[in-house]
């Protein structure tokens, strides 16, 4: 009895081993094509997510500017810079049009 449980979980393994790897290849797949972008999502990154990058690095620039007595006692004036202004900035000015990761 032993002996049958051990082929049966080998099999079962085996099985479960030869069904899944096409599926593994089949998200490789998928995350490929989506590497590429698309003419509707560089018109909608054009027209809609660039503007708010814009309005978000200027929106940033006053908090920063806002925040600076703050933030330079404390040490974390790096950090406020770059999560206020270099991101929003890097978002919009750095990055190929229709990325959005």
């Amino acid at each position: 009895m032993q002996r049958w449980t051990k082929r049966s979980l080998v099999l079962v393994m085996v099985v479960v081993f030869v069904c899944t790897t096409p599926g593994f290849s089949a998200l490789a797949w998928d995350a490929r094509v989506q590497d590429e972008a698309s003419a509707e999502s560089m018109i909608a990154d054009f027209l809609l997510l660039r503007p708010l990058g814009i309005a978000a690095t200027g929106v940033g620039s006053v908090f920063f500017v806002v925040s600076l007595p703050f933030s330079a006692p404390t040490g974390s004036l790096k950090t406020a810079f770059d999560k206020l202004v270099a991101e929003p900035a890097s978002f919009t000015f750095a990055r190929p049009l229709g990325k959005v990761d």
